[in-house]
């Protein structure tokens, strides 16, 4: 791993990820959750002050140690018990059914493969279970698109694998969840190629 990769880019997610601005939407993406809840791409913990009364324990999946660490503070000052307990989303360390919930905020655009993180997230939540995602892909006009595909390559080498056209809620389709709601929007303040966001939430069907 680069010192970008591992020193720089996770102080430039963590300041972007970290803006007062998303704290609502945060809020909103982590409303549907309950219980034991699987958090695939912890960052520098920033969804945890959004976690609702009726959660009652965070397994964090987190690659970077220097994002991990920007986050101490806040996993400390958490109400819910938090563990960091895997580095790879494609490769859960739990047992099938293990969690009521899921949940993924600006992750799934870094993935290098989606479907097998998406399978995973489907394996370890249990039959009804929720998936609660807030994420940033595809957007919705044909001209943003065009700009999203101009400027997809360089995003890829300065933003540490994210793309930019990705089609979230399709992918999660796929993957074999059945989605309950999603929210398409552009996100204010931000450059429409990067603030078209989907907030929504899904489930493990049975």
């Amino acid at each position: 791993m680069s010192f970008y990769s591992d020193r720089v880019l996770p102080r430039i997610i963590a300041r972007t990820c970290g803006m007062p601005a998303l704290h609502t939407l945060r809020d909103r993406v982590c409303a549907p959750l309950s219980g034991r809840v699987v958090e695939v791409g912890f960052g520098s913990g920033f969804n945890v002050g959004s976690y609702p009364a009726a959660v009652t324990a965070v397994a964090a999946v987190e690659p970077s140690d220097t994002g991990w660490r920007l986050g101490e503070a806040r996993v400390a000052a958490s109400t819910v018990p938090i563990e960091r307990t895997g580095l790879d989303g494609t490769r859960l360390p739990f047992d099938d059914d293990s969690f009521d919930s899921a949940l993924s905020t600006f992750t799934l655009c870094t993935i290098p493969d989606l479907g097998a993180a998406l399978a995973e997230m489907r394996r370890v939540v249990r039959p009804g279970g929720v998936f609660g995602f807030l994420e940033h892909g595809i957007a919705p006009d044909a001209a943003v698109r065009k700009w999203q595909r101009r400027l997809e390559p360089f995003q890829l080498k300065l933003g540490g694998g994210c793309h930019l056209t990705r089609d979230v809620t399709a992918e999660i389709t796929a993957a074999g969840f059945g989605v309950v709601s999603v929210d398409a929007f552009y996100a204010d303040q931000a450059p429409k190629p990067f603030g078209a966001f989907v907030l929504g939430s899904a489930r493990v069907p049975g």
